[in-house]
Formats: structure tokens, sequence, C-alpha cells
């Protein structure tokens, strides 16, 4: 005997409870894939993460995932190349809010055809690797964020050879580094455990508008 309906229920058409039905059963269906799948994945380590691409949001990227880390209260640093001289909200917001937790070095002079002096900002990339060095090898840091290396590393500012080896031989086992910047090199995308490229559709520079506060900066 089958139960009576509540009296406030309302009566819904056959063809909408039908399909509500197939809806449950199939994210049912697919929850259980996921949990399967989940329950094989154990396994920590501290990643190398490369975004790249020549649409905007790699920094952005970065950035999210340093808020992230102090969210957690997880010790992280920032070294910026090439964008040092530029005044950034995430930098204001980081040296106000939570010096504790996050160290900034902002190392950069501006990009090659603002500074037109190719040894200054060898120097000034030298500067900023032989910082990041030093804060990856750092114990009590968990995190990170090279911002814009990969320019850097195009303009042979810092030889890639010994970026991956340091990769590859002195960063600890649970210490997450993030490289930000276009034009990857292939060899630091083969060395990566997370990459990615963000693709550029549609950009307002293109239309005659500058870079804004809270979108570019």
């Amino acid at each position: 005997m089958t139960e009576p309906k509540p009296t406030n229920a309302p009566d819904l058409p056959l063809e909408i409870e039908d399909e509500g039905a197939r809806h449950a059963r199939k994210m049912a269906k697919k929850k259980a894939a996921r949990d399967k799948i989940m329950a094989t994945k154990e396994g920590e380590k501290g990643l190398i993460i490369v975004l790249t691409g020549p649409g905007k949001g790699k920094s952005s990227s970065g950035f999210g995932m340093i808020l992230r880390s102090i969210a957690h209260g997880m010790p992280c640093a920032v070294v910026q190349f090439i964008k040092g001289a530029w005044s950034t909200g995430e930098r204001t917001l980081i040296e106000t809010h939570f010096p504790e937790l996050c160290r900034f070095y902002a190392m950069g002079e501006g990009f090659t055809w603002e500074t037109q002096d190719k040894a200054r900002d060898i120097a000034a990339a030298r500067r900023g690797w032989e910082q990041a060095k030093a804060l990856i090898r750092d114990p009590d840091v968990r995190m990170v964020l090279l911002d814009e290396i990969n320019i850097a590393i195009r303009y042979e500012y810092l030889p890639i050879s010994e970026i991956l080896e340091f990769l590859k031989n002195e960063k600890p086992p649970m210490t997450h580094v993030v490289l930000t910047g276009r034009n990857a090199a292939e060899p630091l995308i083969e060395l990566a455990d997370l990459v990615t490229e963000m693709g550029a559709v549609k950009h307002p520079f293109r239309a005659g508008i500058k870079a804004q506060k809270g979108v570019e900066f």
C-alpha cells in the first residue's frame, strides 16, 4: 500500500518527475565514479607549477594560490621579476596585512624596453634568483611564487639549465614553486607537475583601453 502524499506537496507533471529521477540517477553514477577515482589519490608532494601563455591571468592565478596559502596559515613568499618597479594591489595587500605569513620581494626594474640596459636587467634577475633560491631552501616556506621568471629566462637574463638543476636537486620535497610568464621554456614545462596555458581570446588593450586598477595591477 503506497503512502499518501502530504497535503502540502505540489503535484508535479509526470515528465518533470521523470526528468528529476533521471538527473538524480545520473549524478549518483557520476559521484560513484568520482569517489572511486578520488580513493586512488592519496599522495602529496611539493609541486612545480608553470603558468604561461599569451593570455591574461598568469600572475593573477599565482597570487590566488598565494592567498590560499595565507588563508591556510601556510608561510609563503613572492619574488617578482621584471615587474618590481610597479606598485600593485597584490603587493600592497600582502605587505600591509600579511607580512608575517608572506615575504614579498620586488626585484625587477621593468621590462627591457623600459630599462634599455641589458646588463642592469641581468643583474636584477640574478638578485631575484638568489633570493628565490634562499626562500625555496627555507624549510618554513611552503610556497614560493616566482612572478614573471619565464620572461627573465626567455631574454636569457637567467640560464634555464641552472634553474632546472636547482628545482630537480634542491627544492624540498613538500615545497610548491609557481613560475609565471609567457613563453615558458619547453624543458621547464617537461619538468613541471602542473602546467596551465592562458589563451588570448580578447583584451581591452587592443580596443585602446589602458591597464586599470583591480584588473591589471
